[in-house]
Formats: structure tokens, sequence, C-alpha cells
């Protein structure tokens, strides 16, 4: 299983890389199913007010040990809660711009219903139980979006 939060240039993934570590699984030939997400940073984004182009992201966190076992305790009791063999994440921190991956996650498993609802609470979990702190940096100024933890 692979759950890490990564420098940005510290180790490189790829979504491509946490769906070849989970067909190693030796529950593969039971499954049917591998989701996958890659969030990024977005470059420009329309509301009310105009638009807003983002030249950078900051993301941090101040324990990320702490923020890696958080990680690990989501992948392992959405394992269980959904029946699914298998669930990586990667999540970056450092400096971002647009297009650059910030998290990655896959799951493994034997349906497309549970594993579709497996990788749609990892992702949810992730951004508000695991301590991260971003700060976005547009046009419109610097906006500082903090997470869970």
């Amino acid at each position: 299983m692979i759950t890490k939060i990564i420098e940005k240039y510290e180790e490189y993934y790829n979504i491509q890389d946490l769906v070849e570590s989970l067909k190693k699984n030796n529950k593969v030939d039971e499954s049917g199913a591998i989701f996958t997400f890659e969030g990024f940073v977005r470059g420009t984004e329309k509301n009310k007010e105009g638009e807003k182009i983002v030249d950078k992201m900051i993301l941090t966190t101040l324990d990320k040990q702490k923020a890696e076992e958080d990680l690990k305790k989501i992948a392992k009791s959405v394992k269980i809660k959904y029946g699914v063999f298998e669930i990586a994440i990667v999540h970056f921190i450092g400096e971002f711009y647009t297009g650059d991956p910030l998290f990655l996650t896959a799951v493994l498993g034997p349906h497309r219903n549970e594993t579709l609802d497996a990788l749609k609470e990892v992702i949810e979990r992730t951004k508000f139980d695991v301590d991260f702190k971003k700060e976005e940096i547009s046009n419109t100024g610097k906006k500082i979006i903090m997470g869970g933890g």
C-alpha cells in the first residue's frame, strides 16, 4: 500500500504508478475495478466577481509524519467500510503551478459501485481530515485554505 506525503521534487509518482502498484496486489484476480483521481492546480476560476487567475499554490503541513499517518488511517477504514482490496494515496507538498498534480489516489475493488464510493470517500476525507494549509496566490490576492486535522 502506498500512502505518502511527498515534497514536490523529493520523489515522483503519477497515476499510472499507483495503478501498477495496485495491480501487484494478490487480490487482483478477484478485482473488477480500479478507479483513480488526480487533483491538480486550477489556473482560472470564474465567479460573480470576475475571473481569478492563479499564479501559484503553496501546500504545507505542520507535521508530515502525522499527515501521513492520517492518510494511512483513512485508507484502512475506507478499505474495511467498502470491502475494497487496496488503496494508494500520494499527496504532494511544496510550491505548485497550473496543472501541477497535488493529490493522487487509486482504489482496487471487486466491483465498480463500492470501488467508486471508496474513492469518493478517500478524496473527501483527505480534503477535510488531514491537516494541510494551502496558500493560493492569484490576481485577486492571497487566500489561505486550511484542511482538516
